[in-house]
């Protein structure tokens, strides 16, 4: 216990922390003089008549400039990156601002103005406090320097006539004792300081709730965002290796007895391969930083001919009802509604193998009805685990529809309903 507590008295005198911390502090010091010059020059013009009077105006106006910096984002990031870095204080940066939001609650404006004052409160504190460091290094540490050396007979002549309380020229061993207690006792006040500045930093320079719900909302976008690129490369990707691995497997059967079907096997195993590598493309091209936007045409319910094709040359045969406008749908609901068929088909075909499927689309009044059924063979069991299904009800929760999807009858059946307007 005794060598734990002379280890924590010993420290803050080695610990790199607290010089770190005290040339934080000392950078305050110095953003100090400019308005300690200021106040000086203040003082001169009101308590000296012979001062000209033409500097009232300009030292109102350095007064007023010297109050907008404290209540500058800029220098609230600035004070932020310096904490981080210097005070080890763990402050995320501030949300970035894209300009005026519109219609933002009273509320949140006075979240605004509440992280300007505490930015500027902070900053205040920083320069009073580095101000009272610059003080300790200008008086006591140079004192307690002069008064080492001189016990060495380093520039003894500075010390003539010196008294410090009892003590004189002379004492130079008492001296040089006194000038160690200073060195030691600034090192422990620059610790206290930059330990009680590192507990105010948060509390002054921390998110706002305000800026906690930016972050949160920011961080849920991109989540979201994660999550239908990644439904997208698995809608996308798993049918085309489902498909191609039935047209692959097709068509070595009869390779040599009906070349003919395997031509069109492999024709079918292309031109999936090439619409695959598209949207690979595209969604790679969504995933690299700095990357552009996704401005290429995605496939809708109007490409559903096509998809339907390319799961008819693998053997399922699928029998269509379409009812009402499909091509009004809005883009995001045709979307959406193309991929889950596709994902549909994709785990008849799976999971059931080359099986007969009924496909019905309806859109009528407000919504667009899907509703598939395929029979379910024994020969091919129904894997779980996927994340087929999981991608299906992300989809239509997205858009405020309702999902069913269950075993009846011997048929595996999925039912969707989607609103054609954005859910409120």
């Amino acid at each position: 216990m005794a060598g734990v507590r002379v280890h924590a008295l010993v420290d803050p005198l080695i610990s790199g922390v607290t010089y770190r911390r005290g040339v934080h502090l000392l950078l305050g010091g110095v953003l100090l003089l400019p308005y300690l010059i200021i106040g000086y020059t203040i003082v001169r013009v009101v308590t000296v008549p012979a001062t000209p009077r033409v500097l009232i105006p300009l030292l109102a106006l350095a007064v007023l400039v010297g109050c907008v910096p404290p209540f500058l984002r800029g220098t609230r990031s600035l004070e932020i990156a310096a904490a981080r870095s210097l005070l080890g204080v763990p402050l995320p940066d501030p949300p970035a601002t894209t300009g005026p939001a519109t219609g933002q609650e009273a509320r949140e404006k006075r979240e605004t103005r509440e992280t300007r004052v505490r930015g500027a409160l902070w900053f205040a504190v920083h320069l009073v406090i580095g101000g009272v460091v610059g003080l300790l290094l200008a008086v006591p540490v140079v004192l307690g320097v002069i008064f080492i050396a001189q016990w060495f007979g380093v520039d003894a002549e500075l010390m003539a006539g010196l008294r410090v309380g009892p003590l004189n020229e002379h004492d130079t061993g008492w001296l040089a004792l006194v000038g160690v207690v200073l060195l030691i006792g600034v090192l422990y006040t620059v610790a206290g300081l930059g330990a009680l500045a590192a507990v105010m930093a948060p509390v002054l320079l921390g998110p706002s709730a305000a800026e906690r719900i930016a972050t949160l909302e920011a961080h849920a976008t991109r989540l979201a965002e994660r999550n239908r690129l990644a439904r997208e490369l698995h809608d996308s990707i798993g049918h085309a290796l489902t498909v191609t691995t039935v047209q692959a497997a097709a068509a070595l059967e009869v390779l040599d007895t009906d070349p003919r079907f395997a031509r069109r096997a492999l024709t079918a195993i292309e031109d999936v391969g090439r619409a695959a590598a598209d949207d690979l493309d595209r969604v790679l091209g969504m995933l690299r930083e700095g990357g552009p936007a996704d401005r290429s045409p995605r496939r809708g319910l109007a490409d559903l001919d096509k998809l339907l094709a390319q799961s008819r040359g693998t053997g399922v045969d699928v029998h269509v009802e379409t009812e009402g406008a499909v091509g009004s749908l809005p883009a995001p609901v045709s979307r959406e509604g193309y991929r889950i068929i596709q994902e549909t088909l994709t785990n008849a075909l799976r999971h059931a193998g080359p099986v007969p499927v009924t496909l019905r689309v309806a859109v009528h009044g407000g919504s667009l009805a899907i509703d598939v059924a395929n029979p379910v063979t024994g020969s091919t069991p129904r894997h779980t685990g996927g994340r087929g299904l999981i991608g299906m009800r992300e989809r239509v929760d997205l858009l405020g529809g309702s999902m069913t999807a269950a075993l009846e009858e011997g048929q595996w059946k999925v039912s969707v309903r989607l609103p054609k307007g954005r859910p409120s």
